[in-house]
């Protein structure tokens, strides 16, 4: 993509602060310079990037990642959240990032993959691509069953980001899926999933809930800098032993319109 191309899309119906994300020839993803946020961008809106960000992406993932200044005041993001992010989203050589500063510490990531001579947005999740070990023809693990069994479990990896509705306990409740980080401490809800259904939430540290196949766990609503997020869900993938990679549907449950709990649906549930 050229770096005209590139100045259009951050020029282009700008209501908000926003940059974008390309590699130079021998860089890669994990170079620093593809952690730094730029001045301007900091700049143009004070005190929003003080500590930490929080990306979210079109099918309502979302990232926390921890900042730091360099010797010379350049503003970089955390060595270890970058490569999380940029592994859990596959980002390739030809790739192109758009982020849209949308409130204070929240960054929206519109993720581009070339596709022929054109740019193409990335709107659902990436499937990683799965490698599966033949079994010899003479093994005596082969068997008749043993076949659909391994192909009802690939389906099921990819049900549960292609098709997440087949999952939900009421079709009518919102939702978003997720694929879990190296840090699950807290469960952010980005502010597409917010706008998409009109959310509404609890104030700070009102109880909510996890809802899980056969138990309720108590957690809190957290706001920070007016964004929403719910407590404990690291306790929840230790019990579950739910890991990085594993990909879970959120659904939102509501009372009088405010969200107060949230139903998990995974793979091993």
């Amino acid at each position: 993509m050229s770096g005209k191309s590139v100045n259009n899309m951050v020029q282009d119906n700008v209501s908000k602060p926003r940059f974008c994300k390309s590699l130079s020839l021998g860089e890669t993803w994990t170079s620093k310079p593809m952690r730094i946020i730029p001045e301007e961008f900091v700049r143009s809106a004070p005190g929003a990037f003080e500590h930490r960000v929080v990306f979210s992406v079109r099918w309502g993932n979302s990232w926390q990642l921890w900042l730091q200044r360099d010797k010379n005041g350049g503003l970089f993001m955390e060595e270890e959240d970058w490569d999380e992010f940029v592994n859990d989203n596959f980002l390739a050589p030809n790739d192109v990032l758009l982020f849209t500063h949308v409130d204070t510490m929240f960054i929206e990531v519109r993720i581009y993959k070339q596709d022929s001579h054109h740019l193409k947005e990335i709107t659902s999740a990436p499937l990683q691509a799965q490698v599966v070990t033949p079994i010899p023809q003479n093994s005596p693990l082969e068997s008749p069953s043993s076949a659909p069994a391994s192909a009802s479990g690939a389906r099921q990896v990819d049900d549960l980001v292609r098709n997440p509705e087949q999952y939900l306990s009421n079709p009518s409740n919102p939702f978003f899926v997720k694929t879990l980080g190296k840090k699950n401490d807290v469960l952010y809800v980005s502010h597409l999933v917010t706008a998409k259904y009109g959310l509404q939430f609890g104030p700070h540290d009102s109880p909510m809930f996890y809802l899980l196949p056969n138990e309720k766990i108590e957690a809190a609503t957290k706001i920070y800098g007016g964004c929403p997020c719910f407590s404990g869900l690291a306790a929840v993938c230790r019990k579950y032993k739910l890991k990085q990679g594993d990909t879970v549907v959120f659904e939102l449950e509501r009372s009088r319109g405010v969200v107060t709990a949230v139903r998990l649906h995974f793979r091993n549930e």
